[in-house]
């Protein structure tokens, strides 16, 4: 998908300037601009902090269902998970079509030497993941924790984290966080 088309076209569709949304989003006219060329790659938090101005959620910003009802689903196979991950990090969405989720639950795949990104991660639910495989280097506030294979965690979204994955081989999360924040 083409982020900076897509962002332009839900702007002007929602007739908001890149100098408002800028200032909806409490970021620069320029950071619009970039996102809209292509310049940039934003970030997940970034992309959110945008979206919030609009207001709209990562998952109707990435949905192909966009404005369109659907029956209800039940059961997705692994090629209809919505990736909502940023650069390497795969945050693969399960539950993507269900009407007012009150959960987001999601597949994360984090490769060696990736993460969420450097600005770190802040809303307001509460998270909870266990390790599937290989270990994740997790940040709460300013305790740094190394988990491993079968590890859990669960914590306050409201404190700020991130993760970061400085091993040799994959790490595989399974992860929910309520109220949904995509």
């Amino acid at each position: 998908m083409d982020v900076g088309a897509r962002l332009k076209a839900i702007r002007l569709i929602r007739k908001i300037s890149q100098r408002e949304l800028a200032k909806r989003a409490g970021v620069t006219n320029s950071t619009i601009s970039m996102i809209e060329k292509n310049s940039v790659s934003p970030s997940i938090s970034s992309l959110k902090k945008v979206l919030n101005g609009i207001p709209i959620s990562l998952v109707e910003f990435f949905s192909d269902e966009f404005n369109h009802e659907k029956i209800q689903q039940v059961v997705y196979s692994q090629d209809e998970l919505m990736d909502i991950g940023s650069g390497d990090v795969h945050m693969h969405l399960v539950g993507k079509s269900f009407p007012r989720r009150q959960m987001t639950f999601l597949v994360e795949t984090y490769p060696p030497n990736a993460d969420t990104g450097t600005e770190m991660l802040q809303n307001d639910a509460e998270e909870g993941g266990y390790i599937l495989e290989g270990e994740i280097e997790l940040t709460v506030g300013s305790d740094v924790y190394i988990l491993t294979k079968g590890d859990s965690y669960y914590f306050d979204n409201n404190k700020p984290h991130r993760f970061r994955n400085p091993f040799g081989q994959v790490c595989k999360i399974i992860s929910a966080t309520t109220p949904a924040n995509f």
